[in-house]
């Protein structure tokens, strides 16, 4: 059984990411700009985009930072976007969710320009990449599915013909996923919390990828002999470890029950959540190279 390591995977790309903007540097005098949108002081939000901030500084990415106070209004927030999109000195946007609930998150990802759009979420890359007939290294494509697909790139094994199943239907994980591994010609079937024999469709799957936000809801029995396992699922919960009750991470499949059936299984924490934050920095490089085309 092989444990794939994120954290190994993540900082290879961004080894790789590094020597490119060197490049892209000398080539242009200039090095690509994000632009980090922060609205609130959600915790989990700070430590996020403290995290990816850090990340994109590290590879020589420029960042800008704006850390917007709860009391703004949407109209203020839609103001900034606006002037992210026009600036020349930023090529990848990120407005870190969740907003406030007085502000519409859907009005506010369909603002950013498209070609400026790091997290891959905008409704015209969403598009582009359903239609495109293979998984073109210059689209931008939402991060955490993308980095899914790199780990199992690194396992080289072939994908062509693989039973995966998805268990989760999000616009952010399991929808562009589904469009990732049909572009590998696997056989992709999408589950969700209405799926009927969930665990028999688990049982044939080549590759299983969780997605669904609930701890350990898949058992080791679920799992085929032989299965890659993907879990995309941070779940904070309470388990009592040597008589203590502890805060710990935890994936939605059931790692210590899976690991005995599968080929090659992410942990949580350590496996998918890394190549989250360096698939974004890969968007942003990608926008400065599309703004530099034609």
């Amino acid at each position: 059984m092989k444990i794939i390591d994120g954290k190994k995977i993540a900082e290879d790309l961004r080894v790789n990411l590094k020597k490119e903007i060197t490049a892209l540097k000398k080539r242009y005098s200039k090095v690509p700009g994000l632009a980090v949108v922060q609205v609130g002081n959600v915790a989990a939000s700070s430590v996020y985009v403290k995290a990816k901030t850090k990340q994109a500084q590290d590879v020589g990415i420029r960042v800008f930072d704006h850390h917007l106070g709860e009391d703004t209004n949407e109209e203020m927030l839609l103001n900034l976007v606006s002037q992210l999109n026009k600036s020349e000195e930023v090529n990848g946007i990120l407005v870190q969710l969740p907003l406030p609930k007085h502000i519409n998150e859907e009005v506010i990802l369909n603002s950013i320009n498209p070609e400026k759009d790091a997290d891959g979420f905008h409704p015209f890359n969403v598009g582009k990449l359903s239609i495109a007939s293979s998984n073109d290294e210059n689209l931008l494509i939402p991060c955490t599915p993308y980095g899914v697909l790199l780990m199992l790139k690194e396992l080289n094994i072939g994908l062509v013909g693989k039973n995966a199943v998805i268990i989760g239907r999000s616009n952010i994980v399991g929808k562009p996923m589904l469009q990732l591994l049909i572009k590998e010609s696997c056989t992709v079937t999408v589950a969700h919390s209405k799926t009927k024999n969930l665990e028999m469709l688990c049982k044939n799957a080549d590759i299983l990828v969780a997605a669904v936000g609930r701890p350990k809801m898949v058992k080791g029995s679920w799992i085929k002999k032989g299965a890659i396992v993907l879990d995309v699922g941070i779940n904070r919960i309470i388990e009592n470890r040597d008589g203590e009750d502890k805060n710990i991470l935890v994936g939605d499949v059931d790692f210590n029950e899976a690991k005995e059936s599968a080929f090659a299984i992410t942990p949580v924490p350590g496996g998918v959540g890394p190549m989250t934050i360096a698939c974004l920095l890969r968007n942003t490089i990608i926008a400065f190279k599309n703004s530099k085309k034609g």
